[in-house]
């Protein structure tokens, strides 16, 4: 019996410990911008809250570590110029959406449902100026495609 129970404690403490490392990693919590983004796509105009990853230690970042993204929200990486982008999921818990933008804010590609803590390569495929994470079904869910535009101040000054 004592040894079921030093096992247990020492199960329970290996649990702990886990969880302890993955809490010590603090997410990264970028203040929503005051304009929304909006996709233009064949069934109509969708809006999301956006959040904005223009700096290397933001972009870095990302939405690693993060438990939580609202439906309505999305996050932006601003590379400032178009360029082949690889991304990945490491440490990354929440299944992302995710819309490669050239620099005419046209989507050149939609990789949906990636997968969580992945260290796989998810390519733009062609020369990207941004990309942008929302939750995952939600492009399929509006309806959101290669070749629909994507409208911010950050992608395209007072957009027309």
């Amino acid at each position: 019996m004592k040894q079921l129970f030093a096992c247990f404690v020492f199960v329970v403490a290996l649990f702990c410990g886990s969880l302890s490392a993955f809490a010590q990693q603090e997410p990264l919590r970028v203040p929503v911008d005051a304009q929304a983004l909006k996709v233009l796509t064949a069934s109509g105009e969708k809006s999301f809250a956006l959040e904005i990853a223009d700096t290397d230690q933001k972009r870095s970042a990302g939405l690693m570590y993060r438990t939580d993204l609202p439906a309505d929200r999305a996050m932006i990486f601003v590379f400032g110029e178009e360029r082949q982008v690889m991304m990945w999921m490491a440490n990354t818990p929440l299944p992302l959406d995710m819309l490669f933008v050239r620099k005419d804010g046209s989507i050149a590609r939609v990789a949906g449902n990636t997968k969580p803590f992945s260290e796989d390569i998810v390519s733009s495929g062609e020369p990207v100026a941004y990309v942008i994470e929302v939750n995952a079904g939600i492009a399929a869910k509006l309806g959101i495609k290669a070749g629909d535009k994507v409208r911010h101040r950050i992608i395209c000054g007072q957009c027309q």
